[in-house]
């Protein structure tokens, strides 16, 4: 006789057995192909001590490591801010009571969602170089951060915009009710509620900026990968240059979460406010009256 869960029905005996032998197999071949490789990779000498030895020099992270996690976090950030602002300004304008504004709002996010980073980025680099925006050791910099800053404006922009349909509808009645404009309904009711709500999302695809820089490495911008790439090069350790910088990048990336994540708690916190103070008993009230 089966159970069942909340999501499925639970396997009879013959289904737990089944379930069981699948799991043993596939734990089986994953071990075989991680053999597989560990073999193939030590026969090519990629996991011997001298393949590791090089970045135990400060000479190798001083001149290839720290100026492309430098180059990364840069583009990171300003990219972040930028796209945060884009996107809050974009996902309210499609909330607009205006049509033009919500038309131009709306167009806009759907063309730059369309549109790849990579030929945003290749298309800013040769714009900037044309025209000579920007210095030429800047150039590429530049394209990355307009790249990212456009598509995940865009993306973030529809995060908003589904964050303040998610609310319940009484939110904005209330506020029309009490003679609110829909300018203050968005800044004092509805966005700081979608806001809370919104952050997992909004970390999640500040994640994907931070790892879309590496895109850069198609116009010559000095990131993590492509650093990592030119030491794999130079001393012919491909593999152990790119499993340190996966490390790095998994670093900044669950420093990114866990940020996120103590954001979240404490905006929630700071929504409950402080708890409500406790009644004193009547008799201590009486006391207090009479001076006692």
């Amino acid at each position: 006789m089966t159970t069942s869960t909340v999501l499925f029905d639970a396997p009879g005996p013959r289904g737990r057995l089944r379930n069981r032998i699948v799991s043993v197999v596939t734990a089986v071949v994953l071990v075989a192909i991680a053999w597989l490789v560990y073999t193939r990779l030590e026969e090519k000498g990629q996991l011997t001590a001298d393949k590791w030895r090089p970045f135990l020099s400060a000479d190798l992270w001083n001149t290839y490591v720290l100026p492309g996690v430098q180059g990364t976090l840069t583009a990171a950030a300003v990219s972040i801010v930028a796209a945060l602002v884009l996107g809050f300004v974009l996902g309210v304008g499609r909330l607009s009571t205006h049509i033009p504004v919500r038309w131009f709002c709306a167009v806009f996010v759907e063309f730059f969602r369309a549109v790849p980073v990579l030929i945003m980025m290749i298309f800013a680099y040769f714009l900037y170089a044309f025209y000579d925006v920007f210095p030429s050791k800047h150039l590429a910099l530049a394209a990355v951060i307009t790249g990212l800053t456009l598509y995940n404006g865009a993306v973030i922009a529809e995060i908003v915009r589904a964050g303040v349909h998610a609310l319940p509808r009484g939110q904005g009645e209330a506020a029309s009710a009490l003679g609110l404009t829909w300018g203050q309904t968005m800044r004092s009711v509805l966005l700081p509620q979608a806001v809370t709500s919104m952050l997992p999302v909004l970390i999640s695809q500040l994640v994907v900026v931070l790892k879309d820089t590496a895109l850069g490495y198609q116009i010559t911008f000095v990131e993590m990968v492509r650093q990592g790439t030119v030491v794999g090069s130079s001393y012919g350790n491909y593999i152990p240059a790119l499993i340190v910088i996966a490390v790095l990048m998994i670093t900044v990336n669950f420093a990114l979460s866990w940020f996120a994540t103590w954001l979240e708690k404490r905006m929630r916190r700071a929504r409950r406010g402080p708890a409500p103070m406790e009644a004193e008993p009547l008799e201590l009230q009486g006391d207090r009256s009479r001076g006692v």
